[in-house]
């Protein structure tokens, strides 16, 4: 059996799969998105939740492209929480709870109501390939699907082998089987696989948990939500429960530890180092008698519970025994075990910037075959992966995102030019340009290009031009005049009298001064929407910094072709760790970029050998 032929093929209906092809189907393209189970689309295989440190800011990119992610978190969302908030804006990170049904439902009526794109059935067995390009898929029923380009988003499918103590089965997760054919066809293709774990936790039956011995955290008052669309949560918020693992729990993993699947050595894959099983945790921080869980409701109507922190791949008697030692747990009952799962993945320095794999024209790698953990960095990479693949289609050269403008930039580059070494997550301190990649102006660096790329529709156009509209307006205010040091002193603001004249933004720039204080300098402000004086004035407050920043990208953009002299001495440049001018001696890079790729090369440490070769040429000058 043929089918009709499609321009983009997505395979798989993860994170990653769900952003890809509703991303193609947007850029225009015929898109047919290919999964084993229809009902399955959406599914939160691990924690219900969505964003975080880091992944928030991917979540509100993907959104201000046009992505379906943050609508998706908006409409299931029963506990928002702004991560860091006693931070600096620039680091602080959304996040919600998700009601998995409702996060589901959600991603299943936004694919459904995009045009261009189809949903099929099927397992993947095969890739086609016509004169070493991609053609097209082969279904195991022998079914063909033609299409000029296909983005595989297998997530942890390909051979995924599900652990719980020294008993294996066969999975992608739990209650699914994984995709062993085309994992033997991506071998006999001599792509650059290797083999990654991750974890989960037991799940827990919420009646059975003594809520009342628990402290609980409430959703913030005033919500930060993922989408630029929206305006308020659309359903309940709820608390979740706080409590904490013991001496006794800890005691019970250590005598058991030969029995975990990891520790007992049935697994080959290597774990995420920032999302550790609690027998990780045990045995690194063995000088720590507690670890934080956090009890996560799965729904408002659902009596299901993620204990966040506990994910393991212990046996069930154990699992069963370490819960009950916990307070608030003495009693829980577990309705699914904790497991480790395996999976294959590809190298993704064999990828380009676009995420194409140059030894295959036309397949296009995201999520987590890629080498990632995470749903939100599975989504960022669906909607490039989505995207370029329809713009090859159509004739039309990859799109790229800088490290300067967005953290989807970071993750990208980081997987093409780093690789991994374990299942990669996103965190702010991985974009060295973080102080303008912030949350609350994702749209401000990205919605411009989804426009021009025609990715969002005339109702987020216009929300956007509004929004543009009011901050200029709001700029003009704030710069239109100047008040003394005696006039900004009145509003209780701390400030040297030296005779100079300050604008509302300078005043704003002050250090924990607030719009409402400036108010009174400055009455037609204060009748601006709340979230465009916030935006003003986490701009003011950055503004010196940003500015020095975009120098800085400029300059490094420019000094990426610089040529590094044979003779530099790394051992000679302080502030390089050990390791870094081990590995730089060794291999000696001819360029800055070249430099910039070495596995474990930080953007500071490169700034650094900029720094030394122009004081060495100024030195010759």
């Amino acid at each position: 059996m043929k089918h009709a032929p499609f321009d983009v093929i997505v395979i798989g209906g993860g994170h990653a799969g769900a952003e890809a092809a509703h991303a193609a189907a947007r850029a225009g393209a015929r898109t047919a998105l290919v999964t084993m189970r229809r009902d399955t689309i959406g599914v939160m295989s691990c924690n219900p939740a969505i964003g975080g440190l880091g992944k928030g800011h991917l979540v509100r990119e993907i959104d201000a492209m046009g992505g379906i992610m943050g609508l998706a978190a908006d409409r299931s969302g029963i506990q928002f929480r702004l991560l860091n908030r006693r931070k600096g804006p620039a680091v602080r990170g959304p996040r919600t709870q998700s009601d998995r049904v409702f996060y589901r439902a959600a991603i299943q009526s936004l694919l459904a109501d995009q045009q261009n794109l189809t949903i099929l059935e099927g397992e993947v067995a095969d890739l086609i390939l016509t004169d070493g390009r991609i053609a097209g898929i082969e279904l195991a029923d022998g079914s063909q699907i033609g299409a000029g380009a296909v983005v595989l988003t297998t997530g942890t499918f390909l051979r995924g082998v599900i652990h719980i103590g020294d008993r294996k089965m066969e999975g992608g997760r739990i209650g699914d089987k994984p995709s062993n054919r085309l994992a033997q066809r991506l071998r006999d293709l001599s792509l650059p696989l290797g083999r990654l774990k991750t974890g989960t936790p037991p799940r827990l039956r919420s009646s059975s948990i003594d809520w009342a011995r628990l402290e609980l955290q409430p959703a913030d008052d005033d919500p930060m939500l993922f989408s630029f669309l929206s305006n308020a949560p659309t359903v309940r918020q709820i608390s979740c429960g706080i409590t904490h693992t013991n001496e006794r729990t800890h005691d019970l993993i250590t005598a058991n530890l030969s029995r975990s699947a990891m520790y007992g050595g049935h697994i080959e894959g290597v774990g995420p180092r920032y999302c550790p099983s609690i027998e990780d945790k045990v045995v690194r921080f063995a000088d720590k008698t507690s670890h934080q869980i956090f009890l996560e409701p799965e729904g408002l109507d659902s009596d299901v519970v993620y204990p966040n922190g506990i994910s393991t791949s212990l046996p069930e008697d154990v699992q069963h025994d370490y819960v009950h030692s916990i307070v608030g747990l003495e009693q829980a009952e577990i309705l699914q075990p904790g497991y480790a799962i395996e999976y294959d993945y590809v190298d993704p320095q064999s990828l380009n910037a676009a995420l194409e794999l140059p030894m295959l024209p036309g397949l296009f790698l995201a999520g987590q075959i890629n080498g990632t953990t995470g749903y939100e960095e599975a989504a960022a990479q669906g909607l490039m992966a989505g995207l370029n693949a329809a713009r090859q289609v159509a004739g039309q050269g990859p799109i790229t995102l800088g490290r300067d403008r967005a953290y989807i930039g970071v993750l990208i580059d980081d997987l093409v030019t780093r690789g991994v070494s374990e299942p990669y997550r996103m965190f702010t301190s991985r974009a060295e340009y973080r102080l303008s990649l912030r949350a609350d102006n994702a749209d401000q660096r990205l919605t411009p290009l989804a426009a021009d790329l025609d990715l969002i529709d005339d109702a987020r156009r216009q929300l956007f031009d509004a929004k543009l509209d009011a901050l200029a307006t709001g700029r003009a205010m704030l710069e239109g005049e100047t008040f003394t040091p005696r006039e900004i002193a009145a509003q209780g603001i701390a400030i040297n009298q030296d005779g100079q004249r300050r604008t509302g933004m300078d005043i704003l720039a002050f250090p924990d001064v607030t719009p409402d204080q400036i108010d009174p300098l400055l009455p037609e402000f204060a009748a601006l929407p709340a979230e465009i004086r916030t935006q003003l004035a986490i701009e003011a407050l950055y503004r010196t910094y940003v500015d020095r920043q975009q120098r800085d990208a400029d300059a490094l953009r420019r000094d990426e072709a610089l040529s590094i002299p044979e003779t530099l001495d790394y051992s000679d440049i302080g502030g390089l760790s050990n390791e870094l001018r081990g590995k730089l001696t060794r291999i000696r890079p001819q360029t800055l970029g070249q430099a910039g790729r070495i596995d474990g090369m930080t953007p500071a440490a490169l700034a650094l050998i900029l720094t030394r070769i122009r004081q060495d040429e100024r030195l010759r000058a």
